[in-house]
């Protein structure tokens, strides 16, 4: 038996007026999911325990089968292990977005106008991660380049208790109030507001602005956290997995329990990744002789962090016909297998933003060749008209694995 989880990020939605009361799931073209889903067990998941952020750090730690409240230790430590930095229990990791804030002379009254700095590249993030690297670092600081705009600070010795937001949530909105408050505050600030000036005249962001495009203008720090430990899937399940990601989070979650990350060529992390490829390299996985491959798509999510309604309806479809038809014609011929599908938390488009709200899955079974409900589609409405309702989000792992 194998198994496959297809994991789109964000995907689920509230209903919008715009698609005429239906959510992006339901007003997308997806024919095989909606076939798929008549011969699956369908329900709703809470990933997200009561009273702990609407992240996807913890949304996914609960899909893999890590109970957040016993294994979370923040988001950037496991972005730190997936680009391969050496953490000592003293240090504190923060992620380091690349974004843009408008050009108030006072650093508190800028508005944050892109968290993303126009999804920038990692060659030319790179580059100014490096310039931020040589300006700022200093005895128990240094800055880590990752992917896009997702870079990594560590801090030996750092708080954890320090105050941060998560920039994307506040996109459109003057960051006063939101800048670092509480232990280490003062320290990180002066580092944002550092930053200010190695990237306002750095050559990148003058070509980027002669091209029209967002420039880096600051640093945003944030997800701080430690060293986590989180036991081996292959001792949990008794399965070896990979995993496939363009983000760096994702991948941390896979490396530290042991799984192998797969890294797939044009996987960008937003609408223009290689949806095919990382179906195509699952199935590679999976005829190498792996039982288990995690397929982490972001687009979805980033979609409804921009307000893109047109694109994050058009993320799923391509979810549909470049991930989860290749890997059904894919999969034909070889072992039984179990597909689930899910999204990690919504990130509706009302709000630009993730909320705690339960999700819909879907669990198709090859063996299983009669129709459950021939009305049945993938919604978010089918899912809780089932009355399937898992509160614990950890505890779905065991459902996929017949546990």
């Amino acid at each position: 038996m194998k198994y496959i989880l297809v994991l789109g990020d964000g995907m689920a939605d509230w209903p919008l007026e715009a698609l005429g009361g239906k959510t992006p799931l339901q007003a997308a073209y997806k024919p095989t999911l909606d076939m798929l889903s008549k011969k699956s067990t369908m329900g709703m998941v809470k990933t997200v325990p009561q009273g702990m952020p609407a992240g996807s750090d913890v949304a996914n730690l609960s899909v893999f089968g890590f109970d957040p409240k016993r294994y979370y230790t923040g988001r950037s430590p496991l972005e730190a292990i997936s680009m391969g930095l050496n953490l000592s229990q003293e240090d504190t990791a923060l992620r380091c977005n690349l974004v843009t804030l408008s050009a108030e002379e006072d650093y508190g009254q800028k508005t944050m106008v892109d968290y993303s700095a126009g999804e920038i590249t990692t060659e030319e993030s790179t580059q100014l991660m490096e310039a931020i690297a040589q300006g700022l670092n200093r005895e128990g600081i240094s800055f880590h380049p990752g992917i896009s705009y997702r870079h990594c600070l560590i801090w030996h010795n750092g708080p954890l208790d320090i105050q941060l937001t998560p920039p994307h949530d506040i996109s459109g909105k003057t960051i006063g109030p939101f800048l670092p408050k509480g232990p280490g505050a003062e320290l990180a600030l002066k580092l944002m507001e550092l930053s200010c000036n190695i990237l306002k005249e750095h050559p990148i962001n003058q070509k980027r602005i002669a091209k029209g495009l967002n420039p880096a203008t600051s640093i945003w720090l944030w997800g701080q956290g430690k060293k986590p430990s989180v036991p081996l899937f292959a001792e949990k399940y008794g399965l070896v997995g990979s995993v496939i990601s363009a983000v760096d989070l994702i991948k941390g979650i896979g490396i530290v329990s042991g799984m192998r990350s797969v890294d797939v060529e044009g996987a960008t992390g937003n609408i223009h990744t290689n949806f095919k490829g990382k179906a195509e390299a699952a199935l590679e996985e999976l005829r190498n002789g792996r039982d288990f491959v995690y397929i982490h798509i972001e687009a979805p999510d980033e979609c409804g962090h921009q307000g893109l309604l047109n694109e994050k309806v058009r993320s799923i479809e391509l979810i549909d016909s470049l991930v989860i038809d290749t890997l059904i014609k894919g999969l034909e011929g070889l072992d039984d297998y179990r597909l689930m599908v899910l999204p990690d938390h919504p990130t509706p488009i009302a709000i630009k933003t993730h909320c705690a709200d339960p999700v819909p899955f879907m669990i198709y079974d090859s063996r299983q060749k009669d129709i459950v409900d021939d009305k049945a589609v993938y919604s978010e409405a089918y899912a809780q008209s089932t009355g399937l309702h898992i509160s614990q989000g950890h505890t779905l792992m065991d459902l996929l694995l017949e546990r």
